[in-house]
């Protein structure tokens, strides 16, 4: 009886399928994360980069962008998923303002979130 115990305690199969029972989840939804935070950014960046075009064309390319056109414009400029808001101010006291917003969703499987992103550039 006291070699079955000393054969049982020394015998490692199936530790591996264990221990990957254990990181594998943390693993798989720590990878997940990054590829939504980088979705994420780049929608935030694209946003940016949008308002800040439209807003500079309203300033300094007035043939191409005027009071109508700035909005379609800046949606021209956003390269993200969605298609975001756009508010064109022409008598903003900065200059010439266009703020963008979206709703960011994460789907995190058995939840929805929802992040409101906005971004907001002046040209005088």
């Amino acid at each position: 009886m006291r070699n079955f115990h000393m054969i049982a305690l020394n015998d490692e199969r199936g530790t591996t399928a264990v221990e990957f029972a254990i990181v594998g989840p943390l693993f798989i939804a720590l990878v997940i994360g990054i590829l939504y935070l980088c979705l994420a950014l780049f929608v935030v960046g694209s946003l940016h980069y949008a308002v800040e075009e439209g807003a500079r064309c309203a300033s300094v390319r007035t043939a191409v962008c005027s009071e109508t056109t700035t909005v379609s414009y800046a949606q021209s400029r956003y390269f993200g998923p969605s298609s975001p808001t756009f508010i064109y101010d022409a008598n903003a006291p900065c200059g010439k303002s266009v703020t963008g917003s979206i709703n960011y969703v994460v789907d995190l499987g058995l939840k929805q979130v929802t992040i409101p992103l906005a971004a907001t550039a002046c040209f005088p």
